[in-house]
């Protein structure tokens, strides 16, 4: 129910309570009625949008002013706003139903829906229209919301909290109104309820499906969060604080991006009107310390010797591209990668949205940039890698492969590029030829795909085709040398391939063909254990 106060210009008081959509005039069968002859038959309705109100003027000659501004429509309509319809002053509150099915403070007829660690429940509706009323009070001080530190922020959110219960309490208790401050203030600041899940190491993923449904993922298995947003605002706040500082920017004319936060975690949010139930935001978190091949290994995402192979490949410089599908571990295999690289030569990373995180001595981090709000000022990863060929890189990093870019790499691996990594999306190696031939076409170029696929062939050496497996686990499943073009297709030689009742990778018949390559140029004991392991499968080698 809504609440509305009436206060005549005489000085009379009324107090109604109306459903929402509610019509506001003098006909009789509006639902807030003012007999006066300065108000229309319908002069404006209150109706609600998402968790908020909104009042909008229907047409008449006289209007309605919000806050002794004349105005059409005002969204959202709080508690605080002063609405003036002829001789009359309005105020809008949410009236709360007592439910005798729903937990109730003792010695408060309120009805609280949300428990808090202390097994005092905070009210829903207050902590909305709480947050809405803050941040609008911060908009009006002209607080700039996304570079105003932190803890600046939180102790001006709270003393304007404090200001605001002071003056009405909302029929609260002191321990519910700092309860209910501490909920409204972690909403506004920083990245309100998904704070202690980032700060949670057993947490990998946070999935925000609208403001009242959060997953998390932990050892590869999603559950369902206990808290919530308190709106679909308190989420938007949390994307733009996001977003803001690393110049993205998230809107209706842009309703999608892709960013980071400070710890390297990647972030993807999407709004209305593509997000049909609200504002969507997912979170991939990272290890906060940096794995290492031997962190992989003892994960059991790969063995011993094909820790050491993959070592080998680096050194020796092989074109590697690492497929995989959504969350299988693409990302953190091309981390550890790249840290085989040898520290006296220099790398040059290119990503969408920067989360890469090599450890190198020798790094330099390139990052693309979408349109700005004129249309103009996009640099696309396509131009990210033709750029880095003329900064006398040893190896080049891309983080993705997803479109155009991808004839732009093939041609850097084929001229003195060698060792140069990258991914792609894909379910198997041979998924992701047809994959990487189908994004070269995308530039335009028009070339014949047999010169594509001897581009291609000529380019990668191995593709690593990285799963995640049922129960969550990620591993490397697949390795395939690019063996050359036959008859027009691409030739691939199985290397390794999982065994699911060892749970490992295992090699399968003939060894690669730079085995003997390795061996002419060195003759290391790691070679020597490499050429070991293939022969136990039985390989010529």
């Amino acid at each position: 129910m809504l609440s509305v106060d009436i206060r005549y210009e005489d000085g009379r008081e009324q107090v109604l309570e109306v459903s929402v959509p509610a019509v506001i005039g003098k006909d009789a069968e509006c639902e807030i009625r003012l007999a006066h002859w300065r108000v229309g038959r319908t002069q404006a309705r209150v109706s609600k949008l998402g968790d908020f109100l909104q009042i909008e003027d229907l047409g008449s000659l006289l209007g309605m002013r919000i806050n002794g501004i004349r105005c059409a429509q005002h969204f959202p309509l709080l508690a605080t706003d002063d609405v003036t319809i002829g001789p009359c002053r309005l105020r809008f509150r949410w009236v709360q139903p007592v439910a005798v099915d729903r937990c109730t403070v003792p010695d408060d007829s309120r009805t609280f829906d949300e428990p808090s660690e202390s097994g005092v429940v905070i009210d829903s509706e207050i902590r909305s229209v709480l947050h809405a009323e803050l941040i609008a009070l911060l908009d009006v001080r002209k607080l700039d919301l996304n570079n105003l530190p932190t803890e600046i922020l939180k102790t001006k959110a709270q003393e304007a909290l404090r200001d605001m219960l002071a003056c009405d309490d909302r029929g609260l208790t002191v321990a519910q109104q700092e309860l209910i401050i501490e909920a409204v203030v972690s909403d506004v600041v920083g990245l309100g309820v998904l704070q202690p899940l980032i700060d949670d190491p057993s947490v990998s993923e946070i999935m925000v499906n609208r403001h009242d449904q959060i997953y998390v993922e932990r050892e590869g298995a999603l559950r369902r969060h206990s808290v919530n947003f308190v709106n679909d605002a308190a989420v938007r706040t949390v994307i733009e604080r996001i977003v803001y500082p690393i110049g993205r920017r998230i809107d209706d004319a842009s309703p999608m991006v892709d960013a980071r936060l400070s710890d390297g975690s990647r972030v993807n949010a999407v709004i209305a009107p593509i997000a049909l139930h609200g504002a969507c935001l997912t979170i991939r978190k990272f290890p906060t310390k940096r794995l290492q091949l031997s962190d992989l290994v003892n994960l059991g995402s790969m063995t011993r010797e094909l820790a050491q192979f993959l070592t080998l490949a680096v050194h020796h410089r092989l074109n590697i591209l690492i497929s995989g599908g959504t969350g299988s571990g693409k990302t953190t295999l091309l981390n550890v990668l790249g840290s085989q690289i040898p520290s006296n030569q220099r790398v040059i990373t290119i990503e969408d949205a920067a989360e890469l995180q090599i450890g190198h001595p020798h790094v330099v981090s390139l990052e693309s940039r979408p349109r700005n709000v004129e249309g103009s000022g996009e640099i696309t990863i396509r131009d990210l890698v033709r750029n880095a060929l003329r900064m006398r890189p040893d190896r080049i990093v891309v983080g993705e492969c997803r479109g155009a870019e991808a004839i732009d790499m093939l041609a850097a691996m084929n001229t003195g590029h060698d060792g140069s990594l990258t991914t792609l999306h894909a379910n198997s190696p041979r998924d992701a030829l047809s994959r990487l031939e189908t994004m070269v076409l995308m530039a335009g170029k028009e070339l014949p795909l047999l010169a594509i696929r001897d581009q291609i062939a000529r380019a990668i050496q191995l593709i690593v085709q990285q799963s995640r497996l049922p129960d969550g686990k990620r591993m490397i499943t697949a390795i395939d040398e690019l063996t050359g073009l036959e008859s027009g297709q691409i030739q691939l030689q199985p290397l390794v391939r999982l065994d699911h009742h060892q749970r490992c990778c295992l090699p399968q018949g003939l060894p690669p063909t730079f085995l003997r390559q390795w061996r002419e140029s060195e003759d290391s004991a790691q070679i020597q254990d490499i050429e070991k392991w293939f022969a136990h499968s039985g390989a010529d080698v």
